[in-house]
């Protein structure tokens, strides 16, 4: 179970995933403006979606090889989100610090979770 930006308890992995890509977008939204933000932040957003949408895949694969092949490539996805959530949380002095480490940690427990699901198929 996790919680999102309003405090609000989530349990399916579906909806949870997608509450991460959006609230990573909303805290982009607040980043001071810099190179450096907007190369990094077009990172975060690009694996933070990636996420969920291979998660989904994940749901329609059409075999276990498939099911497992994106449930891994989604488990990637989370665990680079966390690597760019930690760079944009350490390089700039954030007003919503916070919430930066609230979405690494998101993403480190998205990253155990399908590290757990994989563990499980095999």
């Amino acid at each position: 179970m996790s919680e999102n930006s309003n405090n609000k308890p989530v349990y399916d992995l579906e909806e949870r995933t997608f509450i991460f890509a959006k609230d990573v977008r909303m805290f982009i939204k607040t980043l001071p403006y810099s190179i450096a933000n907007v190369e990094d932040s077009k990172q975060v957003v690009k694996s933070s979606g990636s996420v969920g949408a291979n998660y989904r895949e994940a749901n329609e694969a059409l075999s276990k090889k498939d099911f497992l092949m994106r449930i891994k490539i989604s488990r990637k996805e989370a665990k680079e989100s966390a690597y760019w959530l930690r760079l944009i949380n350490e390089t700039n002095d954030l007003k919503n610090y916070n919430e930066g480490i609230r979405l690494h940690n998101e993403a480190t427990q998205l990253k155990k979770i399908l590290s757990a699901i994989i563990g499980k198929s095999n």
